[in-house]
């Protein structure tokens, strides 16, 4: 009796350790729902190695790409998680602003609280360097009397819908539009469209060759500082493309902080910020209350824009 009594104690006291055990034990998934490469992959795999540095346990990226289904593929395999921070979704806007509202069960209600925003995409409305205009508003000017073949990424997308708001407000139509895979220097080039929405990154290479309209993002880019923000340009159309790191609602917040002390410190890095200034991206950290309240902001800016473009 005195062994089974010793044992059950020993049991529990494990038990209680293991309850008691400090975050992080055991790796830690960062999930991003794209393919490897792009400015979110790379700035996301920058926090996961900072965090195995930190932390002593195996962090590492997992892409997982939904294809027609976007980013919400990933986002669900968060969200069915256990809330205990060693699933983390390294998401674009669309997951917060659009996941729980377009009816994916998985997704409604809100599962996801965010930990920060670190990034903010340098997508830019582009046009050739020989185009008969020089800014935006003279750009609409034209289309009022001139076919304007317009290339973007897709209609779903912010920066797509974005530009259709303008187009309205400005109070004309694009001659044609028109999605495509890739969106870089050739695309003008080849006269496939005339006016580009696209990420500054696929135009550098003849950025000195083409005119830079405005830029879908929050503040100017560092790149093309002469640029206005579609923001300034229409106030009712500041919205930019943005990436953020999430956790379930239900993820304790000695568990957030631990995370969040690795991010921010690895988004105002020198290889960070370096990777900023190469690509003209916004890498930055916007805490979690700031985060929460640019979400509310952008649902509502996109509820307009919809209803102006219905």
């Amino acid at each position: 009796m005195k062994f089974k009594f010793a044992a059950m104690v020993a049991a529990g006291a494990l038990t209680a350790a293991a309850a008691c055990a400090e975050y992080p034990e055991k790796p830690v998934s960062f999930i991003v729902p794209w393919p490897p490469g792009d400015l979110e992959d790379v700035l996301t795999r920058m926090i996961a190695e900072d965090f195995q540095a930190q932390y002593g346990v195996a962090a590492a990226v997992v892409n997982k790409p939904g294809g027609g289904g976007g980013p919400f593929p990933g986002a669900i395999e968060v969200a069915q998680a256990p809330a205990d921070g060693y699933t983390i979704g390294s998401f674009v806007v669309g997951v917060p602003v659009l996941g729980h509202q377009i009816g994916i069960p998985e997704l409604t209600p809100e599962k996801f609280d965010p930990l920060g925003i670190f990034l903010t995409y340098p997508f830019v409305i582009v046009a050739a360097g020989d185009a008969p205009y020089d800014t935006l508003e003279e750009m609409a000017e034209h289309a009022k009397s001139n076919k304007i073949a317009l290339g973007h990424f897709g209609a779903p997308l912010i920066p797509t819908k974005v530009t259709m708001a303008f187009a309205k407000s400005a109070g004309f139509e694009w001659g044609s539009d028109a999605a495509f895979d890739m969106l870089d220097c050739n695309s003008l080039a080849s006269g496939d469209a005339d006016v580009i929405n696209t990420t500054l990154q696929l135009v550098l290479p003849c950025l000195d060759d083409i005119k830079v309209l405005a830029s879908v993002t929050g503040e100017r880019i560092s790149l093309t500082p002469d640029s206005p923000t579609i923001g300034e340009i229409n106030a009712d159309l500041g919205l930019a493309l943005w990436n953020g790191l999430f956790v379930h609602k239900d993820t304790p917040q000695d568990v957030r902080d631990k995370i969040i002390a690795v991010a921010k410190r690895t988004a105002m890095s020198e290889r960070a910020q370096m990777l900023a200034a190469e690509t003209g991206a916004g890498v930055y950290w916007q805490d979690a209350e700031s985060a929460t309240a640019q979400i509310v902001s952008d649902i509502a800016t996109l509820n307009r824009i919809n209803e102006s473009l219905n």
